[in-house]
């Protein structure tokens, strides 16, 4: 549905420029719901305008639906953008339009009669949860009740695929959800591609069925989101899953810790359970079998759309061989098993 090849966007010249996407090959399937995310500055907002070419990529090859839009001229591409749909963080109403003429500015803009913009307008405002508010204009609005007329307007040129830039930042947690709720539903129901740019893992987490991650405008990880959260395979990804989880070292600890093993230092370790691991009493199992101390530190389950995530930071106490057994003993039950560094033993 949306294939980005070998795209490449840079700002500037000589000196001066800005690669802000070097070499992105990227398939998003038709119907699926795909996260990119993201630091600040990372090339995400402009990865998102290259799909609809409000940014025309320096290099590379962009195609929605089957078409080519790199290749086509100015009235065919404007045509092509009416099948993709696109919501900001800021909303970018009319403040002098009612709710219903903001959803139907893309319909009149198309050429529609007023009987037909009508027809479609009603059933979208009723979708997004808003056909009481008919009349009213955006200051008369709080900030969710202006996105879900966003929405109702990026919808109501039928697009085949729905852009979502930050929707969701501006919003409260509560709205949010909400939000995030309705863009699946909207999925579910109209079978809408949409790719979703954000910088919470919460959004990708509740809703996105494959994610993408980007650093310095080069795309570095991609993923299955239940596989994302189980086992990114890059340090920025692990980065973000643990900033996400709030899973650490009590600073205590962390001034303790080295990175130099001695046969008299235990080393702490971050532990990711998935699958039967997270049910399976592996810990007391670890404690008996190979005759260590564990020392729970933290702890916590997550559950990732259809998958349960367990994590966990201790210390392994014991001898070297103990905790050589010990590791070598959680390694095996397929447990993906970070050493944080090592803690000088008291003697």
């Amino acid at each position: 549905m949306i294939e980005l090849s070998n795209v490449s966007k840079t700002f500037g010249s000589g000196d001066r420029a800005v690669h802000a996407l070097k070499n992105i090959d990227l398939t998003i399937p038709q119907g699926t719901i795909h996260g990119v995310i993201g630091l600040s500055g990372a090339g995400k907002s402009t990865l998102i305008r290259c799909v609809n070419l409000l940014e025309r990529p320096s290099e590379g090859r962009v195609s929605v639906d089957g078409r080519e839009l790199t290749t086509l001229d100015r009235g065919e591409l404007n045509r092509a953008r009416h099948r993709i749909g696109m919501i900001f963080q800021h909303f970018n109403l009319l403040t002098n339009r009612t709710v219903f003429d903001n959803v139907a500015l893309p319909l009149e803009l198309m050429g529609e009669k007023r009987s037909a913009i009508k027809s479609r307008v009603a059933p979208l405002l009723d979708m997004v949860g808003l056909s009481d508010k008919t009349r009213m204009y955006p200051a008369q609005l709080s900030g969710g009740q202006k996105q879900r007329v966003a929405i109702a307007r990026a919808l109501a040129s039928q697009p085949k695929v729905l852009l979502c830039d930050e929707a969701t930042s501006a919003l409260d947690p509560q709205t949010t959800g909400a939000i995030l709720e309705l863009l699946r539903d909207i999925n579910q129901k109209l079978g809408i591609t949409i790719l979703l740019i954000t910088h919470e893992m919460e959004v990708v987490k509740s809703i996105c069925h494959r994610v993408s991650l980007i650093s310095g405008g080069e795309l570095v990880e991609d993923a299955d989101v239940g596989d994302f959260f189980t086992a990114p395979r890059t340090a920025l990804g692990r980065e973000f899953l643990n900033d996400f989880l709030q899973l650490s070292p009590p600073k205590e600890l962390l001034a303790r810790l080295s990175d130099v093993q001695s046969p008299q230092s235990h080393p702490v370790v971050r532990l990711t359970f998935s699958g039967d691991a997270v049910s399976t009493p592996l810990i007391s199992r670890l404690a008996r079998e190979c005759n260590v101390d564990v020392s729970i530190l933290q702890a916590k389950v997550e559950s990732i759309q259809e998958r349960t995530l367990g994590l966990m930071i201790a210390e392994l106490l014991g001898s070297a061989e103990q905790t050589r057994k010990a590791m070598a003993y959680l390694q095996a039950h397929q447990l993906q098993v970070e050493v944080l560094g090592h803690v000088q033993r008291d003697v």
